[in-house]
């Protein structure tokens, strides 16, 4: 966990005395279920042990004041100006957050302003949800502070909401779900029409599994163009097939599926179709045989989204081949694509080998060097204590 002393002198710093608390959210990794989430469908995202932390006061006027660490200056406006237009920035995760707030109940004109002030050890850009690890982490504060009584749930909702209006990215509830209701060494098993939600025991550290994310160092954002064509791409299907969403296509409807899109369009459809499949194909193996049998379904999970989402890069493409032939059980690209990160499954004993494996065939491949470390399911977002 991040440390919160260097974040409360941060803030002292800033603001003049001590912040009321601190709260963490989680960034996520995907274990398998990508692009699926916008589509209805079926995902198995787990919390991570690396933090969004915001450490927040109230005040007895309606001015908000927002820093991070990470970028100077203080961002200063009030309750009264808050609106879905006209944010942009790094302010605009927990000012959405805010506005987002007042769109599931919060009455914003009878509620005091607030300082707060954020550190966060998510990379940026490399498909580990730091946009969702800091909503989640502010929405858990102002929950609080605010005394506003909602549940996991819907926060994750406001978090999402934030996102998609505010900041702009289609992002589905994925995220922000993982985010808030992540469970040590557990997976969250998402359905993302009914919004039921159910913790999956991993069984890592029995297995004697890591989980390794190799950061490619390829920066995505998912407000770009390349994830909304793919939704875009997504709707148009389901509304040629005539279902609400591709949900509603099961993989015995592909044959059929095939002479009523064009190609592009039916290797979309078939990724979220085929990948909705692998995530209960992954939630039934865990349950009965555990990790160390669900290295295939990451295997073809991968490869779909390489050779029908096209969302895959060499140096994504180069991690995962590399990582399975120095010992992964298997291993593939998570969140977003277009760059960021892919996860392996190693057992403890091959990490080293997997490791030096990828640091060396990118090197000979002339890519940046890769940013290489494990990472633990752990709980979701919430207060935390003062550490040093």
């Amino acid at each position: 966990m991040i440390a919160t002393a260097p974040l409360s002198e941060f803030f002292e710093g800033l603001f003049g005395g001590e912040p009321s608390g601190f709260w963490a959210g989680p960034g996520r990794v995907n274990l398998i279920g990508e692009h699926t989430d916008y589509n209805d469908g079926l995902v198995l995202p787990f919390a991570i042990d690396r933090w969004a932390v915001a450490a927040l006061r109230l005040r007895s006027d309606r001015t908000i004041r927002l820093a991070t660490d990470y970028v100077d200056g203080v961002v200063e406006t009030t309750l009264d100006r808050i609106g879905p237009a006209g944010l942009s920035g790094w302010s605009a995760y927990p000012l959405g957050v805010v506005w987002a707030l007042g769109e599931h109940g919060a009455d914003l004109t009878d509620l005091p302003g607030f300082d707060l002030a954020l550190t966060s050890d998510v990379p940026v850009g490399a498909g580990l949800s730091s946009s969702a690890a800091i909503e989640s982490a502010v929405g858990m504060a102002l929950n609080e502070a605010w005394q506003l009584g909602l549940d996991r749930q819907t926060l994750a909702r406001v978090g999402q909401r934030a996102e998609n209006v505010v900041v702009g990215a289609p992002t589905g509830i994925m995220d922000q779900s993982a985010s808030l209701l992540g469970a040590p060494d557990c997976a969250v098993f998402l359905d993302c029409r009914s919004l039921d939600a159910e913790v999956v025991p991993l069984g890592l550290d029995a297995a004697g599994i890591e989980v390794l994310v190799v950061d490619t160092r390829v920066s995505h954002a998912h407000a770009d163009g390349g994830y909304a064509s793919r939704r875009t791409a997504c709707e148009a299907g389901a509304r040629i097939l005539g279902v609400p969403m591709l949900r509603d296509v099961t993989v015995a409807d592909l044959d059929r599926v095939r002479t009523l899109l064009d190609d592009v369009t039916f290797r979309r459809v078939r990724h979220v179709v085929t990948e909705n499949q692998r995530v209960l194909d992954t939630v039934r193996l865990l349950r009965h045989e555990g990790p160390s049998a669900i290295g295939a379904l990451l295997d073809a999970s991968h490869a779909s989204m390489r050779d029908d989402f096209e969302i895959s890069t060499p140096e994504l493409d180069l991690a995962t081949d590399v990582a399975r032939a120095h010992g992964a059980i298997g291993a593939r690209v998570t969140g977003g694509g277009f760059g960021g990160c892919v996860i392996a499954l190693v057992p403890v004993d091959a990490v080293a080998t997997v490791t030096d494996g990828v640091r060396e065939a990118f090197a000979s491949a002339g890519f940046t060097e890769p940013g290489i470390f494990n990472v633990r399911p752990v709980a979701g977002a919430g207060r935390i204590e003062v550490t040093p």
